[in-house]
C-alpha cells in the first residue's frame, strides 16, 4: 500500500493506494496516527485508488472517524472507487463516511481568544474566569528528606476536590503507619490523583474522583493550590521537530498572567521529560547518608538518563515564580539555565492520545487519560544540567495549558 499527504488549507488529505485488507490495516492506522500526532484534526481520506477493502478496513475508517469526532474534528472519505464505494454501501456507511466534511465554524461562532506569537511556539489564549486566581498552601517541609527523617508528626492527610490542583511527597492509605513504606512523588489536579510508590512495585497508582469519592493523601510535604483559573493557553512549538522546554511555557504562563508567581496545570504530548523519583520511602528508618550523598543517591533516587516518555501525554502540574518568594524558596528550583523562572512541577505519563483543538474544559480532559489511557509514570521533573552529557530539560510539542495567579501564600508546618 502506498500512502502520500498534502495540506489543502486546515485539511489534511491523504491519498491510498492499493488494497486494504487485514495485512495492510496497520500500516494505514499507522500512517492516519502520525497524521494526527503532527496536529491534524481534519482529514480527508482518498480512496480513489484502493482496489479492495474488506471488514478490518471498515474497521479503520470507524476508528478514525469517531475518533476525530471526539476532537470537534472531521474524518471522511472522498472519491471512493468502486470497489470502496460498494462495500461502504453494503455496510450502510456510505452517507457517513463519504459525506462533505462539516464547514469550519464561523468566526462568530468560534470562543474568542487572543495570540502571543513567540520565535519558539504560538499561543492561543482563552479567558476562563475573570476573577481567577489561587491560594498556595505549602505543606510541611522538605527538610526532613535529607536524612529520610520523616515521622508521624510531619504527615499531613488531604483531601482534593476537584477545586484543588497540587504536588508533593505523598501516598494513598490510611495513615502514616500504613504509608510508610510507600511515600512517593504525586500530582493531582481536576478530582484525579496519581502517585508513584517507593514499596518496590514501581507502578503508579491512582483515584479519580467519583460521586462522593475524592481523593485523599497522606502528604509528608508539598504544594497544594485551592481556587480557579483565570486562562487557558493552547500552544505549539514552530518549526518542523522542534518542541518547547518547560522554561518556555513557564515564562509564557507568567506572562499571560501579569504575575510574578502562577499555579499551572498542563496537558500536553511530550516530546520526552527529564526528572527523578525515589526509589525508597524516606520515612522507615533515619539514614544520614539519604538520599543525596554519592554513591548512596543511586540507591535512593532514580533519574531518567535521557527525556523518558517520549510521544506520550503528560499532565504537568506545578507552581512556577519569577520572584524571591521565602516561603516558597525551600521547594523551588531552576527551571532552565537561568536562576528564573524556578518551579516546582511533577508530571504522570500516560499513552499517547491526541488533544481536541480549541477550547476545552481541564476536568474532562484529565478524566479522559485516566479513564481511557495507560499511567505509565510519576515524575518530579528536572533540569539536567551536567557539563557535556546533560540532556536538558523535559520539552513538549503541543497541548493545552491552564493557568492561574498565586493571590497569597501560606504555611502549614508541622
Amino acid at each position: 500500500m502506498e500512502i502520500s499527504k498534502q495540506q489543502a488549507g486546515d485539511v489534511v488529505e491523504v491519498r491510498v493506494k492499493g488494497r486494504l485488507d487485514a495485512y495492510w490495516a496497520d500500516h494505514l492506522t499507522r500512517g492516519l496516527e502520525e497524521v494526527i500526532r503532527d496536529g491534524a484534526d481534519r482529514i480527508r481520506l482518498n480512496m480513489a485508488d484502493v482496489s479492495y477493502m474488506s471488514s478490518v478496513g471498515i474497521r479503520v475508517l470507524l476508528k478514525f472517524h469517531k475518533q476525530l469526532q471526539r476532537l470537534n474534528g472531521s474524518f471522511v472519505v472522498s472519491n471512493p472507487s468502486d470497489a470502496v464505494k460498494t462495500v461502504l454501501a453494503l455496510a450502510g456507511l456510505e452517507s457517513l463516511l463519504a459525506a462533505a466534511a462539516p464547514t469550519a465554524a464561523s468566526a462568530a461562532e468560534r470562543p474568542r481568544a487572543r495570540m502571543l506569537e513567540r520565535d519558539t511556539a504560538a499561543f492561543e489564549v482563552f479567558d476562563v474566569t475573570a476573577a481567577g486566581g489561587v491560594r498556595c498552601h505549602v505543606v510541611g517541609s522538605p527538610e526532613p528528606l535529607s536524612g529520610a527523617r520523616f515521622e508521624a508528626r510531619h504527615c499531613h492527610r488531604r483531601a482534593f476536590p476537584e477545586s484543588t490542583f497540587g504536588v508533593g511527597l505523598g501516598a494513598f492509605g490510611g495513615d502514616f503507619t500504613d504509608c510508610r513504606a510507600r511515600f512517593g512523588e504525586f500530582v493531582v489536579a481536576a478530582g484525579a490523583a496519581a502517585y508513584l510508590p517507593t514499596d518496590g512495585t514501581n507502578v503508579p497508582d491512582y483515584v479519580v474522583s467519583a460521586g462522593a469519592l475524592v481523593p485523599e493523601l497522606n502528604m509528608l510535604y508539598g504544594l497544594v493550590c485551592e481556587g480557579s483559573f483565570a486562562w487557558l493557553t493552547r500552544f505549539e512549538a514552530k518549526g518542523g521537530g522542534r518542541a518547547l522546554t518547560l522554561a518556555d511555557l513557564a515564562d509564557a504562563a507568567l506572562d499571560i498572567a501579569a504575575s510574578d508567581t502562577a499555579g499551572v496545570v498542563l496537558v500536553g504530548e511530550s516530546a520526552g521529560l527529564m526528572g527523578a523519583a525515589l526509589r525508597r520511602s524516606p520515612a522507615l528508618e533515619a539514614v544520614a547518608a539519604a538520599p543525596f550523598t554519592h554513591p548512596q543517591v543511586r540507591e535512593w533516587l532514580s533519574f531518567t538518563p535521557e527525556r523518558a516518555f517520549p510521544r506520550s501525554v503528560a499532565l504537568v502540574v506545578g507552581v512556577v515564580t519569577r520572584a524571591d518568594r521565602p516561603e516558597l524558596t525551600p521547594l523551588l528550583r531552576p527551571l532552565g539555565t537561568a536562576p528564573w523562572p524556578a518551579g516546582h512541577f511533577h508530571a504522570a505519563a500516560f499513552s499517547y492520545r491526541p488533544l481536541q483543538k480549541g477550547r476545552i474544559n481541564l476536568r474532562p480532559t484529565v478524566a479522559a487519560l485516566f479513564e481511557a489511557e495507560t499511567l505509565q509514570g510519576v515524575l518530579h521533573l528536572l533540569n539536567d544540567d551536567r557539563a557535556i552529557v546533560g540532556t536538558g530539560q523535559s520539552e513538549f510539542v503541543r497541548g493545552a495549558c491552564w493557568i492561574a495567579p498565586v493571590t497569597d501564600v501560606a504555611l502549614e508546618r508541622d
